[in-house]
């Protein structure tokens, strides 16, 4: 029987936040982690994801669009084995969509096998008690992203992607879910975690987020990677690619990143780039070749217009 007040699907008691085991070990173990998934971390990212799981708070992750927000939580999910649970944010998200809907189609059917029991009985009788608590039962409920994850009885996780493009009131679904790891189901009661999820927040910068949603969550930074570090995540992406090539696709993008564009080139961006010239066997990176190839970093005739005529400036 499902309790009106508390509800946490298993029967099990809700885990204590900071008091549950460890799975990501130390920053160091977790940084190696990380790596060995192919994400290249810093000191600081580690440790803030370290400090998240063990803390039991969510966290942010703001910063362009591109640096690898997003795969770092599935990242997490790799090195760590839990299942990745994926909320993608638009305008107009709303309840039914981020925590749970009812199953009308079967609460009908219901209902109308309850009527044919009743030999036509109207709803108003006696028996229509006992079909409505039925039609609002965990039988009749699609629990969708936040509520799966508080629900699961494993660790999970939750990855909330770009959290910026929801609606400011929408943006307070999310208030209770992740301070207390739990939803109110005003029919069934309040759903409470057994297994509190490790969850990570991404936003572009698009808009402000709340104060009541950042207090709730710890905060990293997101910027592009420094130039030895881009090397770096080229290099372990890009098997093979020259030193020499790897320095100077780094360069060119930094150049790009320096301009006033529409859209500044992402680490993925940088990536397609090494990749493209690998596959045509270059060894460098020729003024001609940098501008045959900015279609491949920038997505706005503008910006390409503008970034040639830069490069040919330099010759």
């Amino acid at each position: 029987m499902i309790d009106q007040h508390t509800w946490d699907g298993t029967g099990a008691g809700a885990a204590t936040p900071g008091h549950r085991r460890g799975r990501l070990g130390s920053p160091e173990l977790t940084a190696q982690g990380l790596r060995d998934t192919g994400y290249l971390p810093d000191a600081h990212i580690a440790s803030v994801v370290y400090l998240g799981e063990q803390l039991a708070k969510p966290v942010l992750i703001e910063g362009p669009a591109g640096t690898g927000k997003t795969e770092l939580a599935k990242s997490v999910a790799a090195m760590s084995g839990m299942r990745l649970i994926r909320l993608q944010c638009y305008e107009g998200l709303d309840e039914a969509k981020a925590l749970y809907e009812w199953n009308y189609k079967k609460q009908l059917l219901r209902i109308q096998a309850g009527h044919v029991a009743e030999n036509g009985a109207s709803a108003a009788t006696a028996g229509w008690p006992d079909i409505e608590s039925d039609i609002f039962s965990e039988d009749f409920l699609l629990p969708r992203p936040l509520l799966a994850a508080i629900r699961s009885p494993e660790p999970v996780v939750l990855l909330i992607d770009e959290v910026d493009r929801l609606d400011v009131e929408t943006e307070a679904l999310l208030l209770e879910v992740l301070s207390d790891y739990q939803v109110s189901i005003p029919e069934l009661g309040t759903v409470t975690a057994t297994q509190t999820p490790l969850v990570f927040l991404t936003s572009n910068n698009s808009r402000d987020l709340s104060e009541a949603l950042k207090r709730r969550c710890l905060y990293l930074y997101l910027g592009y990677p420094s130039a030895e570090r881009e090397q770096e995540i080229v290099r372990s992406r890009v098997p093979g690619i020259g030193e020499r090539l790897a320095e100077q696709v780094s360069g060119l993008v930094r150049s790009l990143r320096a301009m006033d564009l529409k859209k500044r080139p992402s680490v993925s961006e940088t990536i397609d780039l090494a990749n493209t010239l690998f596959l045509l066997g270059e060894d460098e990176i020729t003024p001609q070749l940098a501008t045959g190839t900015l279609h491949v970093l920038l997505k706005y005739q503008s910006d390409i217009e503008k970034a040639a005529a830069a490069l040919a400036a330099k010759r």
